[in-house]
């Protein structure tokens, strides 16, 4: 059915992927985006914690997100990850993105929902999922 509907619940990709200065893109103001970035509570998720050096800390992330089965690796980078994740049944896309922060020690996350207002907490139990899953793996 996704193949049916997926390039009409698909969306357009957005135009502000990608981190700059180390900085995702903010939340839009829709309950449909978790960001380890965002300053309010509503949209705010923490950030994963490296486990070891940047580059084998992203390479277990990135091991993780081609793991599932609805993940779609866009852009791989050494300090970098964008992924998108396509809903089964209508083919939804929300759009997953990773960034280092060496200072802070962190990996932080943005996923969001191209469509709709709300996404029923999808992107935060995914979010948590692949954090539960990364911090299980072998780094």
């Amino acid at each position: 059915m996704a193949a049916l509907f997926g390039s009409l619940f698909a969306g357009a990709p957005p135009a502000d992927v990608g981190a700059r200065d180390g900085r995702l893109a903010p939340c839009p103001d829709k309950p449909n985006c978790v960001s380890s970035q965002s300053a309010d509570d509503a949209h705010r998720i923490a950030p994963f914690p490296l486990r070891g050096p940047p580059l084998s800390s992203m390479a277990a992330l990135t091991r993780v997100v081609a793991a599932q089965p609805d993940a779609t690796i866009i852009v791989q980078r050494d300090d970098y990850l964008y992924a998108t994740f396509a809903s089964k049944l209508m083919g939804f896309v929300d759009d997953v993105e990773f960034v280092v922060d060496v200072p802070r020690g962190v990996i932080d996350v943005r996923s969001a929902s191209r469509l709709g207002h709300s996404d029923l907490g999808v992107n935060r139990k995914r979010v948590e999922a692949l954090r539960a899953a990364y911090a299980e793996g072998p780094a």
